[in-house]
């Protein structure tokens, strides 16, 4: 916040844009707000209902000094209008980070990370965790160990690991638990790599909220390791399937899919490519420059 205070107060912007819901997001909007300058949020109104997520408080913060807020979907409407946001601050535009899935899908498919890994488009799993609720936990992180060795028994399972949750992994000794199953414990992928990586993926399981909006556009069947999600819209049309961290019934569901019991999706309203396009011609006509 202090240098960002500090760049702000050279650069005097007219207006600041900040994304998503991670702590830079939230410390950009306070230190905007305390300098008079004004605040669009993209990805405004998401909401998951749990206080102990700290991408939630972030989220009511920055919404909450935001003078233009763009929406995703119809919840983060609803969301805003009960929390009393004026209907004049709120644009409805679309998910801007399906125009970088669209962007990059076609350059994505370039990648050569199925041939590195020596997978088979449609024949393998691929899964992420990093939340706190997930992975400090040795008993739940333990659980969800048995769900990937269940899948991995079926097919190969490619799990590129979030370093906090191999820290957790070596921590808990579970370590141990990878080997001798088809799972493959790789390091973070870049952009491409993980978009060609998950575009071929038979099912996804992951607890990232990116990742549940990336499969629905790409129609991936995908298992939400979590009590909620922020991007009810994902489950209410997606592809995504809500199913706690209950090793059980990530299995049960798990097995369902890959059974050939996939559930009728669609893309959301104005996941289409073009939200960049339709923020700027609502600021350009919104703001006077």
């Amino acid at each position: 916040m202090v240098e960002i205070e500090k760049s702000f107060l050279e650069i005097k912007p007219d207006l600041v844009v900040v994304f998503g819901d991670i702590n830079s997001t939230m410390a950009a909007a306070i230190v905007a707000a305390k300098l008079c300058i004004k605040i669009a949020h993209v990805e405004a109104g998401l909401r998951s209902f749990d206080s102990t997520m700290p991408e939630e408080i972030n989220r009511i913060v920055t919404d909450r000094l935001s003078d233009y807020l763009f929406v995703t979907e119809q919840s983060a409407l609803v969301n805003l209008k009960n929390e009393g946001v004026p209907a004049e601050k709120i644009f409805f535009t679309g998910n801007i980070m399906i125009d970088s899935l669209v962007g990059n899908l076609k350059k994505a498919q370039n990648s050569d990370i199925l041939n590195q890994l020596k997978l088979e488009s449609g024949k393998y799993a691929t899964v992420t965790m990093h939340r706190p609720s997930n992975v400090d936990d040795s008993e739940t992180l333990a659980g969800l160990f048995k769900v990937l060795s269940s899948v991995s028994k079926e097919m190969p399972v490619v799990f590129p690991c979030h370093p906090r949750t191999k820290n957790h992994i070596e921590e808990h000794g579970l370590m141990k638990d990878l080997h001798g199953d088809n799972i493959r414990m790789i390091e973070p992928l870049g952009y491409l790599d993980f978009l060609k990586l998950q575009s071929g993926s038979r099912i996804v399981l992951t607890d990232s909220g990116g990742v549940q909006e990336e499969t629905t556009y790409l129609g991936i069947p995908c298992v939400t390791m979590r009590e909620n999600t922020e991007r009810p819209v994902t489950v209410d049309i997606g592809s995504n399937i809500l199913c706690g961290s209950d090793p059980n019934r990530i299995i049960n569901v798990t097995n369902e899919i890959l059974s050939g019991t996939v559930k009728d999706c669609e893309v959301p309203q104005l996941w289409d490519g073009q939200t960049a396009g339709r923020i700027v011609d609502i600021l350009k006509t919104e703001m006077t420059f």
